[in-house]
């Protein structure tokens, strides 16, 4: 970025619209606003999850993720810009495989708890998700390309893999769904 921001406070935004990086203005509503929102809140949350203290494995594979999700929010912000690369999707493959060699195979749906970290990977897991239906609905109003979908949705894997590699690093059992604790099951 050839210009760095010296004033952040420029109220060019108070009437709706905002700026994109090639300088086009659009309407806050509009789906790639909505898009780079939500990529914006699963970086957030990934520091959350970074500021509980996550093994160094995982600590340096979220700082990593948190350069491509700005990578990814960058590409967003220029219509037309490639959305990521196979580097990028490299990494969370490479991720995905290593922290799951040593998980017991998983035999019963997962609820999200068992720590404030594995909680927070779950909640990074599931805005992730949302971010992935976002960029579905922008693809479809937007010239949007690239490996941004499969980046989003392979992203969702690594963090659910990591809340399972972290329980296991922490000792902290995994809380399984039950059939018999749905109140859907009290009646029968």
């Amino acid at each position: 970025m050839a210009d760095r921001l010296t004033k952040i406070t420029t109220r060019g935004g108070d009437k709706g619209e905002t700026s994109l990086g090639d300088g086009s203005r659009i309407t806050k509503t509009d789906p790639r606003i909505a898009l780079l929102g939500d990529v914006d809140e699963v970086n957030s949350w990934i520091g959350v999850v970074l500021s509980h203290d996550p093994g160094e494995v995982l600590r340096d594979l979220l700082e990593g993720i948190q350069h491509d999700l700005f990578d990814l929010g960058g590409a967003l912000c220029f219509p037309g810009s490639p959305v990521l690369t196979p580097a990028h999707l490299t990494r969370l493959d490479e991720a995905a495989q290593s922290l799951n060699e040593n998980l017991p195979p998983l035999k019963e749906f997962i609820l999200p708890g068992g720590s404030k970290l594995i909680s927070w990977l779950h909640i990074a897991r599931a805005v992730t998700r949302r971010a992935e239906r976002t960029l579905i609905n922008a693809m479809q109003e937007s010239e949007i390309e690239g490996n941004g979908l499969a980046y989003l949705n392979r992203l969702s894997d690594v963090l659910f893999i990591a809340a399972r590699f972290e329980a296991a690093r922490l000792g902290v059992g995994e809380t399984y769904w039950q059939k018999h604790k749905s109140a859907q099951n009290n009646g029968e």
